[in-house]
């Protein structure tokens, strides 16, 4: 089985709201082994939902449609589908006693307008919507199935979560999909490539590599397609131990991982904790690990440094120093980083200062220029990056490298001191 993802509205196309629901529908799809072939996003408009509905009926056999159900006269995907479906709008009582319910916790007489939010597909099955007013639909049509969910996140997942993967689970699946991961860090796409060049040239027909390249890192996905889900999985295995001996120390992880995610849970295994002393990067690096759950048992906190006022009262950056180094230098950054350490007694610290752009630059120190500083419970680094003159690239380079500093200064501690609270995983 495979599947089609149509998003429907206008907020979506003018890019006045960011379209997420495809991504985490095509994630729980593949939990279940039905691949998505396609996604696409369309107008508010009968004409480009009819379209979208006979396009995506020839390709899958699993078309889930998001948005166009709410009440008022620019949603029209319920009408539009009773048009393609040759069917008719029926009222149900069920939901509208929900639906009259919601508005009577609130206080409020239900407007006339939401008992529209009632009629359904009368050839449908009702997925009903604790959470919400608009209910889904599910419709099998010549050995296809169409279900029609609401375009509000929270209510789109309630109904997957509750109501469509669970019928889907029921369904006859040939096939079986499988996906691993392998995330690398400090090692470029095309040298990883050629260092794993043999182990691509004998995969099996049933298995595929995809390179997902991002700033510093790459991850590996190893897509399989099988008949038996236990002979799949041991073929993936296998070429997940060949890929692991080529690249050895380059893997940080084997799974649908951030890289910052791996760095909390391994730092909270040893038992250590980080602060940041960020000046171009403006708080990015503490942004990046403290949107994970668990951040708050490595990081203790961040001083974003942007003026010199900062670094000489609050990370005491001897005046002398800016003066005669100038706020991008390594002496800046090293008395940066051994503040930020001492100020919140942490383990590790990160420290960065740099020319984020586009203006600031000068011929000795040009935009792009960046000094960051790792301090470890033994050790410190620090090192000079000379990115290009993008101003949001630069901030998202020195983010990056911040981390792959720290981690390796990280693993090399946690070698060489075992002993010392530092456990190997």
């Amino acid at each position: 089985m495979k599947a089609e993802i149509i998003c429907i509205g206008d907020e979506l196309l003018l890019g006045q709201i960011m379209e997420t629901n495809s991504a985490w529908i095509a994630q729980q799809l593949s939990k279940v082994s039905v691949p998505v072939v396609q996604i696409a996003t369309v107008a508010d408009e009968e004409k480009a939902i009819l379209e979208a509905l006979e396009s995506a009926s020839n390709r899958a056999e699993l078309v889930i449609i998001t948005g166009g159900l709410g009440p008022t006269r620019d949603d029209v995907t319920k009408k539009t589908a009773a048009k393609y479906f040759n069917t008719t709008l029926i009222k149900n009582d069920e939901v509208l006693f929900h639906v009259k319910g919601i508005f009577s916790k609130l206080g409020y007489e239900m407007p006339a307008i939401n008992r529209s939010q009632a009629d359904v597909l009368a050839c449908c099955t009702p997925l009903f919507n604790k959470v919400g007013t608009a209910p889904g639909m599910w419709i099998d049509e010549k050995e296809k199935v169409y279900i029609f969910l609401p375009g509000v996140p929270y209510e789109m997942k309630y109904l997957m979560e509750y109501e469509v993967l669970p019928r889907l689970q029921k369904l006859y699946i040939k096939d079986i999909y499988r996906h691993e991961y392998i995330l690398t860090v400090g090692i470029g796409e095309s040298v990883l490539a050629q260092k794993i060049e043999d182990v691509e040239e004998a995969l099996p027909e049933n298995i595929s590599i995809a390179y997902l390249p991002k700033i510093g890192m790459v991850r590996l996905r190893l897509s399989g397609k099988g008949d038996k889900a236990a002979v799949l999985q041991r073929q993936l295995e296998e070429i997940k131990r060949r890929i692991s001996e080529k690249l050895g120390a380059a893997i940080v992880a084997y799974d649908n991982v951030e890289f910052e995610e791996v760095l909390i849970h391994e730092m909270t295994k040893a038992g250590v904790s980080l602060a940041t002393a960020e000046s171009c990067t403006g708080g990015k690096i503490a942004a990046n690990l403290t949107k994970y759950a668990g951040a708050g048992k490595v990081f203790l906190g961040s001083v974003v440094s942007y003026a010199n006022e900062v670094k000489t009262k609050v990370l005491k950056v001897p005046e002398e120093t800016l003066q005669n180094q100038g706020a991008v230098s390594e002496e800046t950054v090293i008395a940066m980083v051994k503040e930020a350490k001492e100020l919140f007694g942490s383990d590790y610290a990160v420290a960065t200062s740099g020319i984020a752009g586009p203006t600031g630059g000068t011929q000795e120190k040009p935009v792009g220029t960046v000094w960051i500083a790792v301090k470890g419970k033994y050790k410190l680094r620090t090192k000079a990056f000379h990115f290009q003159n993008n101003r949001q690239i630069n901030i998202a380079r020195t983010t990056t490298q911040a981390l792959l500093m720290l981690w390796d200064l990280f693993r090399e501690e946690k070698i060489e001191n075992p002993e010392n609270n530092l456990l190997n995983s």
